[in-house]
């Protein structure tokens, strides 16, 4: 990385943690870019160089956030390869316990993105998780109908985020062994 690249990555997460802090006392539509960089330290200036509006920045710190999540896998899951994944593992402690956590570990941001759905472009992440994980995970179970793919990715993590949710909102004091375990036996009561 050279040094513009550095100073560029260096202002990007100071503006990106600005405005996750801004999030967690206002909604994204009341945040200005004067406050944008009054929190995080730069001038205006410095912002219109790397954005066009706060929009283009929530899509840039959204983005950055997903990055992360799915990184979580890459250096946590032994020998992670996208095309490998069985669909039992998505109800085993291999990724459930990373995914949890990493949700832990950022449980204020996750907090603030549970409550800004409409704000973050939820349907992205949706896709993202979809293409990268459920669907090469479908196929090796010899699932191809996009359809019931479809379906079954809602239902998963629909009652999954029901339970992070309570959870998180609990401040992560329950075990997350205890939790993996709970959504282990939802999907697969035994």
């Amino acid at each position: 990385m050279d040094r513009s690249e550095s100073k560029y990555y260096n202002y990007s997460i100071k503006m990106n943690n600005a405005l996750f802090k801004l999030l967690d006392t206002k909604p994204f539509q009341e945040i200005s870019v004067s406050e944008v960089c009054k929190v995080a330290g730069v001038n205006r200036s410095t912002f219109y160089s790397h954005y066009e509006n706060t929009t283009d920045l929530l899509k840039e710190t959204h983005t950055n956030f997903m990055n992360k999540f799915f990184h979580t896998f890459d250096k946590n899951v032994e020998n992670f390869n996208p095309e490998n994944i069985k669909f039992e593992d998505f109800v085993s402690d291999k990724f459930i316990i990373p995914y949890l956590k990493f949700i832990k570990k950022h449980k204020k941001i996750y907090k603030i993105y549970i409550n800004n759905l409409y704000t973050f472009n939820t349907d992205e992440f949706y896709d993202a998780l979809l293409e990268k994980l459920w669907i090469p995970a479908c196929k090796q179970k010899g699932l191809t109908d996009y359809t019931i793919i479809n379906y079954m990715s809602k239902y998963y993590l629909s009652g999954m985020t029901a339970i992070i949710n309570d959870w998180v909102n609990k401040n992560c004091e329950d075990d997350i062994i205890l939790i993996c375990e709970i959504i282990i036996m939802c999907v697969r009561p035994e």
